[in-house]
C-alpha cells in the first residue's frame, strides 16, 4: 500500500487486463535515449506476442527526459510514467516501477540503451523453467577499465563470499523476475544489485544468463568509483539483513555481550573492594561499568524494538513522487491536468 503523502504522475489509457509482462525502467538525464529505447523494448516485445506494459520512471532529470516521455505516453497506451520530484536514485527508482507494475514478471533495465532489449526474451524462457530471478552476466561488458570494469570484478567476488550467493555480474540491472517475490523485498539505498542476496533468505532458484552489453552512445555515465563506499556499507547492511532478519534479539543480544561482561568484572571489583575495605578508584569503576552496562541494555531493547519492528512492520522504500496517482485520457488536456496535480 502506498502512503497517501507520496505523490506521482502516471499517464497511461484506460485500464486493461493485467499483463503477463512488466518491464521497468528508470531514466535519469536520458534525453536523448528515451524515445530509442521504447521503441528498442516495444519491438522486442511485439515479437514475443505477451501482454505487456513498459514503465518509465524519471527520477528526477534535469533535461527534457520526462516531457519526451510523456510525449510517448500519449501515443502509446502501454507506456506508463512516473515522475520523482527530485532525483533519489536508482534504487528508489526501481522500487516505485516494481510497485506500481501489474505484470506477472516484471523485468528491470538500465535506461542508457547498454543494456539490449532483445535479451528479454531469453529471461522470460528461463524464469519459465521454474526459475524465480533470472539475472544477466555482461560478459562483454563495454565500459571503462579501471573505472567500471575492475571495481565491479572486485564488487562481486566480495558479494559473493560475504554473502553466500555467488553472482557474477549483481550490477548488471537486466533481471527478470517473479511478481510474488519481489514485491515483497524492501529496497532502499543502493539495494537493487544485492537482489538476489537479499531474496535468499526465501529460498528463491537463481539462474544466470549471458547478455549482450552495449557501449553508451549518448549522454553521460552517472557512476564512478565514488559508489564503492556505499556499496561497501549497503553489503554490510546486507549480511546483517540476511543472517538476523529473523532473529533481530539474537544479533544485538550477541552485540552486547562483550560491554555486559565488562560491566560484570568491573562490579566484582567494586564489590571486592567494599569488602575487603579498599576504595582505590571506587566512583571510576562503578562510573564504567554503569556506562557498559547501560551499553549493554540500549543493545538488548535495540534487538527488542528490532523483533517488534520484524513481526509487525511493514518496510517500504522511502521516495516522493510528483503528482497524484491518477488514471488518464491521452489528449493533452488531461495531460496537463495529471501534471499539476495537488
Amino acid at each position: 500500500m502506498i502512503p497517501s503523502a507520496i505523490q506521482i504522475i502516471q499517464v497511461f489509457s484506460p485500464m486493461k487486463p493485467q499483463p503477463e509482462l512488466s518491464v521497468i525502467v528508470p531514466l535519469y538525464n536520458e534525453e536523448e535515449n528515451v524515445g530509442r529505447l521504447y521503441e528498442a523494448i516495444e519491438a522486442a516485445l511485439e515479437r514475443l506476442g505477451e501482454s505487456y506494459e513498459i514503465i518509465f520512471v524519471d527520477d528526477g532529470s534535469s533535461d527534457a527526459t520526462f516531457h519526451r516521455a510523456r510525449e510517448l505516453a500519449q501515443r502509446h497506451d502501454r507506456l506508463r510514467l512516473i515522475k520523482f520530484r527530485r532525483n533519489y536514485g536508482q534504487t528508489p527508482a526501481m522500487a516505485a516501477g516494481i510497485d506500481y507494475a501489474s505484470g506477472r514478471i516484471l523485468v528491470t533495465m538500465d535506461g542508457d540503451l547498454q543494456n539490449d532489449p532483445g535479451d528479454i526474451g531469453r529471461l522470460i524462457s528461463k524464469i519459465r523453467e521454474g526459475y524465480d530471478i533470472v539475472v544477466g552476466w555482461r560478459y562483454n561488458r563495454q565500459d571503462k577499465l579501471i573505472t567500471r570494469k575492475i571495481p565491479s570484478r572486485i564488487a562481486n567476488w566480495l558479494i559473493g563470499k560475504v554473502t553466500g550467493v555467488p553472482i557474477k555480474d549483481n550490477g548488471c540491472s537486466l533481471k527478470a523476475y517473479r511478481a510474488e517475490l519481489i514485491k515483497h523485498i524492501p529496497l532502499y539505498s543502493e539495494m537493487h544489485r544485492f537482489i538476489p542476496a537479499m531474496t535468499s533468505v526465501a529460498g528463491p532458484r537463481i539462474a544466470e544468463l549471458k547478455v549482450m552489453h552495449h557501449p553508451r552512445r549518448f549522454g553521460n555515465s552517472k557512476y564512478g568509483l565514488s559508489r564503492i563506499y556505499k556499496v561497501l556499507l549497503d553489503l554490510l547492511a546486507v549480511k546483517t539483513i540476511i543472517s538476523f532478519s529473523t532473529r533481530p534479539l539474537v544479533w544485538f543480544g550477541t552485540i552486547g555481550l562483550l560491554p555486559a561482561a565488562i560491566a560484570t568484572v568491573l562490579f566484582g571489583a567494586v564489590i571486592e573492594d567494599v569488602i575487603s575495605g579498599h576504595d582505590d578508584y571506587l566512583a571510576v569503576k562503578m562510573g564504567t561499568g554503569l556506562v557498559f552496562m547501560s551499553g549493554a541494555a540500549f543493545m538488548f531493547m535495540c534487538g527488542v524494538l528490532g523483533e517488534l519492528i520484524h513481526r509487525t512492520g511493514n518496510l517500504k522504500p522511502s521516495y516522493q513522487l510528483a503528482g497524484r496517482p491518477a488514471e488518464m485520457n491521452l489528449s493533452e488536456n488531461s495531460s496537463r491536468r495529471g501534471t499539476e496535480g495537488e
